[in-house]
């Protein structure tokens, strides 16, 4: 289903000001809201005399008014999620604040908050925020809210910081200690040819790029990235997956942005962005800094035109070197050996010779890959072997031993389970990415919800690298499936250990999905509980 088809959408609520030029506030806020399926109800804080070229006045409700809004709310449209925008005021934050904790008394609310403290176009009100409003807002707003979502110059007022004095990664560190539970400091003022946001959530921290757009309609960006934020979390997305789709969604919405007026136009979101892979951005691994190269990569990936179909059929994964000559013999080109040995003495001898011997053994068959999961050190001491890793490994590798694997060449496979982990491997350029589980399995324990061939094929779409399909894969018709969603591979685990396991079978399902004509696409649904 997509999110636009959906008959019970739900709710979120945007306190925020009101634009009567039409371009940021409300409006942007509904038509983000619109893109993502979700109902939105506009609670107006503040009306605005302003047009494209910059803000004349504002004019703050009284308190009453705006109480009056949300309680009315209260008692039929319960929100999903609160988001803010310009709320004027102090009283509008006790307002609010008030609300959101009786709220809060039946079940979780979670709150959005985009500090709106000035408008980039400037004019004779363009600045929205004195002393006692920057108050409430670390001591009222911060400590209640999900996600914060300011820009650089924003988080600074908010930190009382001067202007360029600190980095964004040490600037969100800052404001999380100040109650938040994220925090993503955009970026799209920053002078830079890729759009670099910072997000530090409970689940990932890192920057999310994609590249700067050269046209000038950017008004009520900011707006739209928090509604589209707080959109996606009412699907049900943890925060980390909801600023990715926030990205994607805001970025579609500046490119297709339009004139009106003097000034710089509104954005126009729109639902295409859920199947533009030129919105899918990359992140990066952890706080650090981004060199040089890592940049250069970026651009690289992020202009890539990968649409082209690749089919390697099954992908056999097993822990027993004796096996890889029977899995050759079978037909089976991709082969993975996934070995966990203790730390004994004589293991990392006897380790270091199992993979020599299997990479003999399939060196000896035109066509085959032995992919060696984990023990990289090894896997670089033999010409042709490719590298599998799991995210959590590569992120505890050091800069040195990453720099050293990404100038090795050696060919190298990822796996991912969410959308930010999608944009992760991308950032690495790797050969393939694995999409997984797709079905429930009991291979390891981990908390990823099954993917489904709807997330699967959103990959296949997405990711511009060949994807693999892992997880669950038990019998032939799943193959079959698996193969019509264009992916590139179908990995058998459990199922190479069954005794009705026939390959054969499998090879047979998979080329007949691979001449089935490919399902239409579906919007990606969460792999990962949100907690609230």
């Amino acid at each position: 289903m997509n999110w636009c088809d959906d008959p019970s959408p739900p709710i979120i609520w945007s306190v925020a000001g009101t634009d009567s030029g039409g371009g940021a506030g409300l409006s942007a806020d509904t038509r983000a809201a619109t893109a993502f399926g979700v109902h939105l109800c506009p609670v107006v804080a503040a009306v605005t005399a302003q047009n494209s070229v910059g803000v004349e006045a504002v004019f703050p409700l009284p308190l009453h008014q705006l109480l009056a809004q949300m309680r009315a709310l209260a008692t039929d449209l319960w929100p999903a999620v609160i988001k803010t925008g310009l709320l004027g005021s102090v009283d509008a934050v006790h307002a609010l604040c008030e609300i959101l904790d009786e709220l809060r008394r039946d079940r979780p609310v979670p709150l959005v908050v985009d500090p709106v403290l000035g408008a980039s176009a400037g004019g004779p009100a363009s600045v929205f925020a004195n002393a006692s409003l920057l108050r409430a807002y670390r001591e009222q707003l911060l400590p209640r809210a999900q996600l914060i979502t300011p820009n650089r110059r924003e988080a600074e007022l908010l930190l009382g910081l001067a202007p360029q004095a600190m980095s964004r990664e040490l600037m969100a560190e800052k404001l999380l200690a100040q109650g938040t539970e994220a925090v993503c400091i955009t970026g799209g003022d920053d002078p830079h040819h890729l759009a670099l946001d910072y997000l530090h959530s409970p689940e990932a921290k890192g920057h999310l790029a994609l590249p700067r757009l050269g046209q000038g309609h950017h008004h009520g960006s900011g707006c739209s990235f928090a509604s589209s934020a707080a959109s996606a979390l009412a699907r049900g997305f943890v925060t980390a997956d909801a600023v990715l789709l926030a990205k994607m969604a805001t970025w579609v919405a500046v490119r297709d942005g339009h004139s009106a007026g003097a000034g710089a136009g509104p954005v126009r979101a729109s639902a295409s962005f859920l199947f533009d892979p030129r919105a899918m951005p990359v992140m990066s691994f952890g706080g650090e800094a981004i060199d040089a190269d890592t940049l250069a990569r970026w651009e690289q990936v992020l202009q890539a035109d990968s649409t082209e179909s690749v089919d390697w059929g099954l992908y056999a994964i097993t822990d027993r070197p004796q096996r890889i000559a029977e899995l050759t013999a079978t037909g089976i080109k991709q082969i993975q050996l996934r070995i966990k040995f203790p730390s004994s003495p004589g293991s990392e001898a006897a380790l270091r010779g199992a993979i020599a011997a299997a990479q003999a053994v399939v060196a000896a068959h035109i066509g085959c890959q032995l992919w060696i999961n984990d023990h990289w050190r090894f896997a670089l001491e033999l010409p042709c072997v490719g590298l599998h890793l799991g995210q959590e490994d590569w992120a505890a590798l050091s800069a040195h031993d990453r720099q050293l694997l990404q100038s090795s060449g050696i060919k190298l496979g990822l796996s991912s389970h969410s959308l930010w982990e999608l944009a992760r491997a991308r950032g690495l350029n790797p050969h393939y990415i694995a999409c997984g589980p797709v079905w429930a399995t009991t291979t390891k324990d981990m908390p990823w919800q099954p993917q489904g061939l709807v997330n699967l094929a959103w990959w296949v779409r997405m990711a511009g690298r060949p994807v693999v399909a892992i997880g669950g894969l038990l019998e032939p018709e799943q193959a079959r499936a698996c193969a019509a969603t264009g992916a590139a591979a179908a990995c058998l685990v459990r199922a190479l250990d069954r005794a009705d396991a026939q390959v054969e079978s499998f090879s047979v399902a998979w080329q007949s999905g691979r001449r089935t004509k490919r399902p239409a696409l579906s919007a990606p649904h969460p792999s990962l509980i949100s907690p609230s």
